[in-house]
């Protein structure tokens, strides 16, 4: 079975965000760079079906520009067999991702993708969704357990164990599937400096969208980043009167 992982290029979480002068962007300058942390756990699963027996090959993908290949060979550090970079200095949305993903996925023929369920630059939550739309995959969103029915061949049966509001929810798929990542599906490992030195030479494929007969430039226009809002201080109050005053004719929220 071969499996796809989607990853993605993010300011690394530890890192506290910076706002342009202008508020025209956010400020990478000198700014830290990771692979998106729900991307970790998509490729410690795809890392874990290949050690179980269930996966033959781990083929990480990213859409961005050069520099992301840092987060590929992280990937391959990790795990992954080898690793392919839709490379583009546009800014992709989560449309474009998926587009570029669905020109790989039709390409690789993969009977598994899984992908995190979110970034944490843009928290959107919808590549993953669209990519099954696209690609006319089932899908299990925000899985907490995966377990393969079969040996991973096409029309073997996937098992998902996913968050939702009530608590858990077990599905099962045909694949081949699109799979997204909750937090609780495993705990990324870290990467060894023979692992780090061994994924330089693994095999990294370069294609364009032009290549794979897209375009993914944005549809969305970004007007203005601001930065929250100061938290304010807060005070004492010597009464629950005067609490209940506070809150009616001060916070307005009673």
């Amino acid at each position: 079975m071969k499996v796809l992982v989607a990853v993605k290029r993010v300011i690394d979480y530890n890192v506290k965000i910076r706002v342009k002068p202008d508020n025209s962007d956010v400020d990478l300058t000198n700014v830290k760079m990771a692979m998106n942390p729900f991307c970790e756990i998509a490729v410690e699963e795809a890392v874990r079906l290949k050690e179980k027996g269930v996966a033959t090959e781990v083929v990480a993908v990213t859409v961005g520009p050069k520099a992301a290949q840092e987060q590929l060979r992280t990937a391959l550090a990790l795990g992954a067999d080898r690793a392919i970079h839709v490379e583009t200095d546009e800014r992709v949305e989560s449309l474009g991702a998926a587009k570029a993903l669905a020109k790989v996925v039709e390409q690789e023929r993969p009977q598994l993708v899984i992908l995190g369920k979110q970034a944490i630059d843009s928290d959107n939550n919808q590549v993953g969704q669209m990519l099954a739309a696209l690609t006319g995959m089932p899908q299990a969103t925000f899985a907490s357990e995966v377990v393969v029915d079969g040996n991973g061949s096409e029309g073997d049966k996937l098992k998902v164990t996913r968050e939702i509001d009530g608590g858990l929810q077990t599905i099962e798929l045909a694949l081949p599937a699109v799979v997204t990542t909750d937090l609780r599906l495993n705990e990324p490992r870290y990467a060894k400096l023979p692992d780090i030195m061994k994924a330089k030479k693994k095999p990294l494929d370069v294609v364009t969208p032009a290549d794979l007969g897209i375009e993914v430039a944005s549809r969305v226009k970004l007007l203005k980043v601001e930065p929250p809002a100061e938290r304010q201080g807060g005070v004492k109050v010597g009464s629950v009167d005067e609490l209940v005053d506070k809150l009616k004719n001060e916070a307005k929220v009673i």
